[in-house]
């Protein structure tokens, strides 16, 4: 994905730090998701990828990605590793999450922790992360937990900042949830910080829920 996607303002990673500063005071997260300290890492997918090919050559392979078989052992043992070591490894989430729902379950063979687990342990690490955030607000959704998905997206809407892409993405997201209001407000954003792509658009007019802008009026000088 763009590094794009992963730019925001300072007021945004302000609030982000104290966020995580909150998460860290919650006992329970750490308890049942176990700390983020490990062998090798903790690291930031988005800004430590001279980290990525030494786990990523041994661990998390095209035929894990894509769940045809495990390198080490079973195919939840190389996603595990992988996200102890890259926790927002966004990749490595959607395959976590895939399989689990290929194998109906919430924590596979070789996996430490639960797939909530690794989106816990995701956000306390990079709580700026709006593609974490948006995969999250995802499984959370396929789940039939609309209410922490939503809230999911409303965090990334606050972290992204004067990023185009990621107003665009999340509000997507809150369009397939049919949360029309949010929606338009993240297309607009998304406008205004000049994102070319006009899907979101699209789809809050096919839902007749867009409203154009009206135009600008003319100056006396210029009639």
């Amino acid at each position: 994905m763009s590094k794009q996607l992963f730019r925001g303002g300072a007021a945004a990673l302000a609030l982000c730090s104290a966020m995580a500063a909150a998460q860290a005071q919650q006992p329970g997260a750490a308890t049942l998701c176990g700390g983020l300290q490990n062998g090798f890492g903790p690291f930031d997918y988005r800004r430590d990828r001279d980290k990525l090919p030494i786990v990523e050559s041994n661990h998390f392979t095209a035929q894990v990605e894509h769940l045809v078989k495990g390198i080490t052992g079973p195919l939840g043992a190389d996603i595990d590793y992988t996200l102890r070591a890259f926790p927002n490894h966004h990749r490595a989430l959607l395959a976590a999450t895939r399989l689990g729902k290929k194998l109906a379950s919430n924590q596979p063979t070789g996996m430490n922790y639960s797939i909530d687990c690794y989106y816990d342990r995701a956000v306390r690490l990079t709580p700026d992360d709006t593609v974490v955030r948006g995969l999250y607000a995802i499984y959370l959704r396929e789940n039939n937990r609309r209410p922490e998905a939503e809230a999911q997206l409303d965090v990334g809407v606050r972290a992204a900042g004067e990023n185009a892409f990621a107003h665009f993405n999340l509000g997507v997201q809150y369009a397939e949830m049919q949360l029309w209001d949010k929606a338009a407000r993240q297309a607009r954003k998304a406008d205004e910080l000049g994102m070319p792509r006009q899907e979101l658009i699209e789809m809050l007019r096919k839902a007749g829920k867009w409203t154009e802008a009206p135009a600008a009026a003319a100056s006396p000088a210029s009639r």
